[in-house]
């Protein structure tokens, strides 16, 4: 009897470990999921950017926000949350201004420290889904990321559509 005991001791042991491990693989990937759309929402602002249209990249930015808003700081570790913080303070930011005016051109003076930030999100995380492609603008000294490694400027638009190098490339 008490060998039975044992045995089904260990067995319910090992359902509440394993189960513990799906349950921490789930809080990855629904932590996977939200960072990914932040990128998503970044890459239309992006986008908006490389089109100069101003009211496009607002509307983007403030989908930035709210996806920014919903990330659940509960499922990181306390090493990803320590370091996430201050990160998520900038980003917001770097975002509210740019959600606050369909200057296009005011836009672009916030976005070179959005995608800075937001790198540092996703190297610290390393949870991106596809290839991240930090590119370069020599003339306004300024970085943005891609998720295509042909580079598109957005801080000048069809001025010099493809003025720019990949600098960086995140897999």
């Amino acid at each position: 009897k008490n060998k039975n005991m044992k045995k089904t001791f260990i067995l319910a042991v090992a359902i509440f470990y394993a189960s513990f491990t799906v349950l921490r693989a789930q809080v990855k990937t629904e932590l996977k999921a939200q960072i990914n759309v932040l990128l998503a929402n970044y890459y239309g602002m992006k986008d908006a950017l490389v089109a100069t249209h101003g009211k496009a990249t607002q509307q983007k930015a403030n989908d930035f926000l709210l996806t920014l808003a919903k990330v659940d700081m509960g499922e990181m570790t306390k090493e990803q949350h320590d370091m996430y913080m201050p990160l998520a303070n900038k980003l917001k930011s770097d975002a509210e201004p740019i959600a606050k005016t369909q200057d296009a051109g005011q836009q672009r003076t916030h976005f070179n420290d959005l995608s800075n930030n937001l790198l540092a999100v996703l190297k610290a995380f390393k949870i991106n889904e596809n290839p991240v492609y930090q590119q370069y603008c020599p003339m306004k000294k300024a970085y943005w990321l891609s998720d295509n490694s042909a580079v598109k400027n957005p801080y000048y638009g069809k001025m010099m559509l493809t003025c720019g190098k990949v600098t960086e490339t995140l897999n």
